[in-house]
């Protein structure tokens, strides 16, 4: 007789539970049924699904410049693009983020320096001040898993090279720290609305920018020839020769647009729900001693889409253990750092960045970070959870974990609290 928790699928984006109300879809059947699917075409462009689009993220975020684009992947790119760094130039990010980031540092003619996380997977600013030096052109911080990074300790690194700051705010769509959206706090924010972000269009991105400058050609690198760019710009446009500059067609649709647009009406509410489910999962499992849940850098300030805690007093094999008897129990649960696990959000994936390199080669690269991800488990939080659904799955984790407890012979040597107390300070 099976005894887990639950039986039924945890609900994630790729299982098709997705928010998208059926009003949403009102706004791409209209686009369709216009027949007009060019952004660039005879109407006023603030009369384009794109150009909505555009207006209500700029309306959202407080800033002047937004542009459309293709995914998550092209918003960062052209964030670095329009920067005009020289190619070759070493770019910091993180050890841990999705694999687009370093690939788009690499779209960009540009080489990742990559940069330790500290314990709670966050960009770590000791170890970006230790690594910088003249050949550091730009910073790509990345508010990973819906999470700020500590955007003023970075920005005052950033400051003292007097570099640029490109934010992957990627998964953090809807986050706000210290009272301004992740994304608008460098020289540009990139953001996905690929299927389990904040917005889903299935793909597509953005790109928000202060300096209008930059955005011009941001926006002629996207694919905005022919003087196109100038639409953008209610008032004289910056002057730029569009000539400079290769085309990339990282554009928006407009039926992606009318759909983003249409969304952006639930947004908070569904940012209301994921918070709301987050905080309760996290509450009901807050005295488990054994389990150390991540933590933001300021209150607040994460999307909540993702529970990570992390087991510091176990070995990275039991760790495996607890991920797999979590998904026995009904609930998606992985073992981040495991070394059977293809996860390209781990740094030692990246095999395009260290040809003939072995996977345990790569990992003493980071070693701060290969340790912290090999404690690390991640559960996907989708808004379409319900309460009996959280219930669930702090039920499993509650079981997992006192059956942990109850068997000596599966525990951690006392040792390792040695190291979480060396880790806390």
């Amino acid at each position: 007789m099976d005894d887990s928790v639950r039986t039924l699928p945890w609900p994630t984006y790729d299982k098709g539970n997705v928010f998208v109300d059926d009003e949403d879809l009102d706004a791409p059947r209209q686009a369709l049924a216009n027949r007009l699917y060019f952004r660039y075409d005879y109407r006023a462009y603030d009369d384009t699904e794109t150009g909505r689009f555009e207006a209500a993220l700029r309306s959202y975020f407080g800033v002047p410049h937004a542009l459309a684009v293709s995914s998550g992947t092209a918003a960062i790119a052209l964030g670095l693009m329009s920067l005009e760094l020289e190619p070759g130039s070493l770019v910091a990010c993180p050890g841990f983020t999705f694999a687009a980031t370093p690939s788009a540092i690499m779209l960009a003619g540009c080489r990742p320096l990559l940069i330790e996380c500290d314990h709670n997977l966050h960009f770590d600013v000791a170890d970006l001040e230790r690594k910088m030096s003249p050949a550091v052109r730009a910073i790509v911080v990345v508010h990973m898993r819906g999470f700020a990074s500590d955007m003023p300790a970075i920005l005052a690194v950033a400051n003292k090279w007097k570099i640029p700051v490109v934010e992957d705010a990627v998964p953090s769509l809807g986050v706000v720290a210290g009272g301004k959206h992740t994304g608008t706090f460098g020289d540009a924010g990139a953001f996905s609305t690929q299927s389990d972000k904040s917005l889903n269009t299935g793909e597509g991105g953005f790109l928000v920018c202060h300096d209008a400058t930059q955005f011009a050609k941001a926006v002629v690198l996207s694919g905005a020839y022919e003087g196109r760019f100038k639409r953008h710009f209610a008032g004289s446009p910056p002057e730029i020769c569009d000539l400079d500059y290769p085309l990339f067609s990282f554009r928006m649709d407009e039926i992606r647009a009318a759909l983003a647009h249409a969304e952006m009406a639930r947004l908070p509410r569904r940012l209301e729900i994921l918070r709301s489910h987050y905080d309760y999962a996290v509450e009901q499992i807050a005295d488990l001693e054994r389990i150390s849940v991540r933590q933001p850098v300021i209150p607040g300030s994460y999307l909540g889409d993702s529970l990570i805690f992390r087991l510091p007093h176990d070995s990275h094999d039991q760790v495996v253990q607890v991920a797999a008897a979590l998904r026995s129990e009904g609930v998606d649960a992985r073992a981040l750092g495991s070394a059977n696990d293809p996860n390209v959000r781990c740094f030692w994936n990246w095999r395009f960045l260290f040809r003939g390199k072995s996977p345990a080669e790569i990992r003493a690269l980071l070693p701060a970070t290969t340790q912290h991800l090999s404690h690390a488990i991640d559960i996907p939080m989708s808004p379409t959870l319900t309460r009996a659904d959280c219930d669930d799955l702090i039920r499993a984790i509650r079981k997992v974990m006192q059956r942990r407890a109850s068997s000596h012979s599966e525990l951690a040597p006392r040792s390792a609290d040695v190291v979480e107390t060396a880790e806390a300070k």
